[in-house]
């Protein structure tokens, strides 16, 4: 199987680096993804939104020959979610690690403080403590270390969907921050963070309690329920 990860804000594809190995072991093609602006803290980030973003996950759709599971985490679950809304058909599964789908008008996150073009990695005094569980003083550093700044249009722009095939492509979330039975309580009692979630016919839970990077806290048993997803996709 073709396994397509894409990060969430400020990291690159090599943020997957301790979550991959279970995958490859098992036989399958990974396939991380840098998303343009996030090559170098000193690459421009201009003009690049979501749908730079989006279309970057759909062109490596397209150049595999074979139906892909998707993983995004965090703000990469509404990129990989505008994805599946424009190739319905070539995804088997969405695996939203930490992060669910971003429906018609939402946006991933408009009140990170921007610096023109840049959406640097806030200070952590910013983050709730719920974001930061698990993530040692160590791992801190080196998420400081290796961030990249986010593009501003991926956080700010509006997702535009099209094509309500994307309900019945199946879904698992990863529920780290929040608990799987906090997100069921959000869907029945309508709540509009979760509404596009609720609509998706085939959404599996996995409960892998740590914080909102679980692939530096947890990434072991991040890379077990990814291959679990795609085993019981693949049979």
């Amino acid at each position: 199987m073709h396994i397509i990860l894409v990060p969430g804000f400020w990291l690159d594809g090599s943020s997957w680096s301790e979550v991959t190995p279970p995958l490859v072991a098992a036989g399958h093609q990974v396939h991380p993804l840098t998303l343009p602006g996030l090559e170098a803290a000193d690459a421009s980030r201009a003009g690049i939104g979501l749908r730079e973003h989006i279309d970057a996950v759909v062109s490596a759709i397209d150049a595999i020959d074979d139906r892909v599971v998707l993983v995004g985490h965090s703000g990469g679950g509404g990129i990989i979610h505008g994805a599946v809304d424009a190739r319905p058909d070539r995804v088997i599964r969405a695996v939203y690690v930490d992060s669910g789908p971003l429906g018609e008008g939402g946006v991933i996150n408009d009140e990170l403080p921007a610096d023109g073009d840049d959406v640097p990695l806030p200070p952590w005094e910013q983050f709730e403590d719920a974001d930061l569980t698990d993530l040692t003083e160590e791992l801190r550093a080196a998420f400081r270390a290796r961030a990249v700044p986010e593009p501003r249009g991926v956080a700010y722009d509006q997702q535009h969907l099209s094509d309500e095939r994307r309900y019945g492509v199946p879904a698992t979330v990863i529920a780290c921050e929040f608990p799987s039975a906090q997100l069921h309580e959000w869907i029945e009692a309508g709540h509009p963070f979760v509404a596009e979630l609720g609509r998706i016919k085939d959404v599996e839970y996995v409960d892998l309690p740590t914080g909102h990077w679980p692939q530096f806290t947890r990434p072991a048993e991040l890379g077990a329920a990814i291959l679990a997803a795609v085993d019981r996709t693949a049979g």
